[in-house]
């Protein structure tokens, strides 16, 4: 989903430490570090400092010609029938001292699941900028890249990467009727019915009427003359039959505010467990019916997967779902897995 395309200048934000899941030990966010303080630090230490440099983009900086993607954090990956689609995110750049890199814009990997094989594509069009924390979907060989954050700080931007054409081209989604969602990174998505549905994130404060709820981060107004940002619970349909954006009137017993949480889409029910909220990870598990829009908490067995953030959940049959990976709340990287 990026090729290299030169544009100087082009540096990923740094969000300060309360951020929902910007932290060093999660290092999805690419930033430079030129305090002496690790950026995911005690709570207490946390709410103090102040983070204000961002990190470069490769797409000015280096350029990688390997055989497979570089490693990176804060990415997107989708599967069309038998091939796997990355894009995106950030990795750590060691020969750079402090600072870490979002990846080129324009340049997708694709994986070949039955031959093991990778293939870089340099893909066209109109994508303004490389970003990590974005939400991607893949609907009828259709990419579709939700919001993320980038240089200049979070984004509501959305755009389209058809798979299956003889080249890939970004396309800007502009014609949209309706009111979108804020400007946000690390929020889920759910497909069904032909409709996109984002929920959660961090982000910016809507402008308008948005309905749910918006945690404001009082750390994130302290960086770089910063609007300020926080959590959110915000559900946002995008219906690809009428290019339209509108918010369903839930009920139940609505998740709070979080983000780097992980949604899976079994039938009509949209799931969603965990992610982040202030400075906990969290193991709590929903969901929603996505014809009715009536919230329901499921209960948690008392062996239950601990509190995590930036983890996979993934739908491997009718009744299981495939929980992968996070980050805790002590910070530990995790790499078990549960159904």
């Amino acid at each position: 989903m990026a090729a290299m395309e030169e544009d100087m200048g082009d540096l990923p934000a740094r969000e300060d430490d309360n951020d929902s899941d910007r932290d060093e030990e999660d290092r999805l966010f690419a930033w430079m570090v030129n305090d002496a303080m690790d950026e995911d630090e005690e709570e207490e230490e946390e709410e103090e400092e102040v983070e204000d440099e961002q990190p470069l983009d490769t797409e000015s900086s280096e350029s990688f010609e390997l055989d497979t993607p570089a490693e990176r954090s804060g990415h997107v990956a989708v599967v069309d029938r038998n091939f796997m689609y990355v894009w995106g995110g950030y990795k750590n750049a060691q020969n750079h001292g402090f600072f870490d890199l979002y990846l080129p814009r324009n340049e997708v990997w694709m994986y070949n699941i039955e031959s093991g094989e990778w293939t870089k594509h340099v893909a066209g069009g109109n994508l303004h900028t490389s970003m990590s924390g974005s939400c991607g979907v893949c609907v009828d060989g259709v990419l579709y890249l939700f919001g993320g954050h980038h240089a200049r700080g979070n984004t509501n931007g959305i755009y389209r990467l058809p798979l299956r054409a003889p080249s890939l081209v970004w396309e800007e989604m502009t014609d949209l009727k309706g009111l979108p969602p804020s400007s946000k990174d690390k929020l889920g998505c759910w497909v069904h019915r032909n409709r996109l549905i984002f929920f959660g994130g961090y982000g910016y404060a809507a402008q308008g009427p948005h309905r749910g709820t918006f945690e404001y981060d009082e750390s994130s107004s302290l960086v770089w003359d910063s609007p300020g940002r926080g959590w959110n619970n915000h559900i946002h349909i995008l219906d690809l039959e009428t290019s339209t954006w509108s918010q369903p009137i839930t009920s139940g017993n609505t998740p709070s505010p979080r983000a780097a949480h992980a949604c899976a889409t079994v039938g009509n029910r949209g799931y969603v467990f965990g992610g982040r909220y202030k400075n906990y990870r969290l193991n709590d598990l929903y969901y929603i019916d996505l014809d009715t829009w009536e919230w329901h908490e499921m209960s948690i067995p008392q062996q239950c997967p601990v509190g995590r953030s930036w983890h996979s959940f993934t739908p491997v049959s009718s009744d299981h779902i495939f929980l992968f990976g996070g980050f805790t709340t002590d910070r530990k990287t995790l790499s078990e897995s549960d159904s």
